[in-house]
């Protein structure tokens, strides 16, 4: 039987880790959701239309070793709250879930709209002045981030679009179980998403 976690939450919270980590404990496949919108974004960025390029998306688009930068993390914000956008990628992502050995997926709306009946869902979030220190920690070393201020400011700003945006708004689902990973280390994080998934199996 199928078996579907839906993991949910803001940038930097740590959901894309414990959602890697959950599906490799499970013995689950993994999708990060949010690629799928970077990948539109940085086409965005390259000149195609939004819509033509959800319709549009390869896994040579999903691989490239560009979408984790600052600026493409503010295009896939922006072509998300784009309706056509939205229901180009959804039956993608609906299929994935449903897969018979079992699936992990992450984003902002996976166990509001995508997999409303999934079997387990979680709610990865922190503070936004956390989340911006985890971020500028990983972006510096790459010469993409100047200082923390502009980090937390761009944390702010995606909440904003994302939480606020009229198709699909970024909140937890009503039974979600909510991890706060504030002050939580990975393992700790990972292990309390293990314990809430096998409290529904």
């Amino acid at each position: 039987m199928p078996f579907t976690i839906a993991i949910d939450g803001p940038a930097a919270a740590g959901k894309g880790t414990i959602s890697k980590a959950v599906a490799a404990h499970f013995g689950f496949a993994h999708l990060d959701t949010g690629l799928l919108y970077r990948a539109v974004g940085r086409r965005m960025l390259a000149g195609d239309a939004p819509i033509d390029a959800a319709q549009s998306l390869t896994q040579e688009d999903l691989e490239r070793d560009d979408l984790r930068t600052p600026e493409v993390a503010q295009a896939a914000s922006k072509v998300a709250v784009i309706s056509e956008v939205r229901a180009a990628l959804l039956d993608f992502q609906r299929a994935f879930a449903r897969r018979a050995d079992g699936a992990v997926l992450d984003g902002r709306d996976i166990g509001t709209v995508i997999c409303p009946e999934a079997e387990a869902k979680l709610f990865v979030t922190a503070s936004a002045e956390i989340r911006a220190q985890r971020r500028f920690a990983e972006l510096a070393p790459q010469g993409l981030a100047s200082n923390l201020d502009e980090v937390l400011a761009d944390v702010r700003a995606r909440d904003e679009r994302d939480m606020n945006r009229a198709d699909a708004p970024l909140k937890p689902a009503k039974d979600a179980v909510i991890i706060d990973t504030s002050t939580l280390d990975i393992a700790e994080a990972v292990a309390a998403a293990i314990t809430a998934v096998d409290a529904r199996r």
